[in-house]
């Protein structure tokens, strides 16, 4: 990231907070707060039971439901699922676009570079994912919600202008207004969506999605509609799920409410003519779930609290000041930092960051669920030193320590 690119997110960031402090601190998002928490440790605790039983759900509402292990098998799923599709619609193979809707997961696994390696068209609907994908390179998020929060306005008219051949003045209205028609005009020519979800209702083999834009409805309308998420995204009911929702909006944009939450339970039916169950009306002929391990199953269960409302990188004084160096992949901050082990390895999330962080603890306190992030960094620390990882700097500091008794 430029330093101009810092400074512009560190002033969103600054505004975000004003936005999130009060409304955090009031008696019922509180409440909330504890009942969440409450929800997420028990899910954790619980994931296997909840996996199985949200394999039946899933099946019992005309689900397709698949488990992959690691990121390469979520994305031969995904690949093998499209092409069934582009044979049952008879699809021109050289004209297949995607209409894909924001998604760590999906960001985790690499998705739209492996789509596009396999000659696919990936449209971004969200804004600031389609304004990064526009922008081409150095294009990697800098917030879980707001990913192009490192942009202002000078910066996004010059990359829509240049990327679309459009002369666009500085008015953030008629950017959006531009990139809004383009996207709709190739959203025209998808039959398939391919998104992410907040959480995951088990027993009701629902899965949830937040949103302000109304995107993500357009996504999951396709003919085809592939939801790929965490097998961490899981909770046992979709009480549980509306209630993440809330705090998870409540931490990321300082409002009690999104525009949207959309719960979705099987494909599109009706039963209007004479109660005779119908499929496919409006919205998606076939919905299908990649529940994705990819390390999950091994981490400590404090790593997958999170409920992805980036409110601890906004407060972290070391991402406010290495901005998106400091994480792994989508995942950002401290809590990318020790995810990484678990996504990759030991030597990872050194690369990550891991001796970046000063332990402050703001990550936790910020947290909506209390994730003791620093600590998980502090014992992962310890685990690289013992296979040899800890930074060169530190070796030489150890070294004179033990041969000079200083280290100098």
């Amino acid at each position: 990231m430029k330093e101009e690119e810092k400074e512009t997110m560190r002033n969103i960031f600054k505004g975000l907070k004003e936005r999130i402090e009060p409304l955090t601190k009031s008696p019922k998002i509180q409440a909330l707060q504890k009942r969440v928490i409450d929800i997420r440790k028990d899910a954790i605790d619980n994931n296997e039971e909840l996996i199985a039983i949200s394999q039946e759900s899933f099946k019992e509402n005309d689900i397709d439901c698949f488990i992959a292990h690691d990121d390469e098998e979520a994305r031969g799923i995904l690949l093998d699922l499209i092409n069934e599709e582009i044979i049952a619609s008879n699809l021109n193979e050289d004209e297949i676009y995607i209409a894909k809707s924001k998604s760590n997961t999906l960001r985790e696994i690499d998705a739209s570079q492996f789509l596009e390696k396999n000659g696919m068209k990936i449209i971004e609907t969200d804004l600031g994912d389609r304004i990064l994908q526009l922008k081409k390179v150095d294009n990697a998020p800098v917030h879980p919600t707001g990913p192009a929060s490192h942009l202002n306005v000078h910066d996004i008219t010059k990359i829509v202008n240049e990327s679309m051949n459009l002369d666009l003045p500085e008015v953030p209205r008629e950017i959006m207004e531009a990139v809004r028609a383009n996207v709709l005009s190739l959203l025209d020519k998808s039959v398939i969506g391919i998104s992410g979800s907040n959480s995951i209702a088990a027993e009701d083999g629902a899965f949830l999605t937040v949103h302000n834009e109304g995107n993500i409805s357009l996504v999951q309308n396709k003919k085809l509609h592939i939801v790929v998420a965490g097998i961490d995204k899981l909770v046992p009911s979709l009480e549980d799920s509306v209630s993440i929702a809330k705090l998870e909006t409540a931490f990321a944009i300082g409002k009690p409410l999104p525009s949207y939450i959309n719960i979705v339970a099987g494909p599109s039916k009706t039963a209007d003519i004479e109660k005779k169950l119908l499929k496919n009306m409006y919205g998606a002929e076939k919905v299908a779930v990649i529940l994705l391990d990819n390390g999950r199953s091994e981490a400590i269960k404090e790593c997958l609290w999170c409920i992805g409302c980036g409110n601890c990188v906004v407060n972290c004084p070391v991402y406010n000041v290495m901005g998106n160096e400091f994480g792994y992949h989508s995942y950002l901050g401290g809590r990318g930092v020790a995810m990484s082990k678990y996504l990759k390895d030991n030597e990872t999330s050194v690369d990550s960051g891991l001796y970046m962080c000063t332990l402050c603890g703001m990550c936790t306190e910020n947290c909506p669920v209390l994730t003791p992030t620093y600590e998980i960094i502090e014992d992962l620390r310890n685990s690289t030193q013992k296979d040899g990882l800890s930074k060169n700097q530190h070796k030489k500091i150890r070294d004179n320590i033990k041969d000079k008794g200083s280290p100098y």
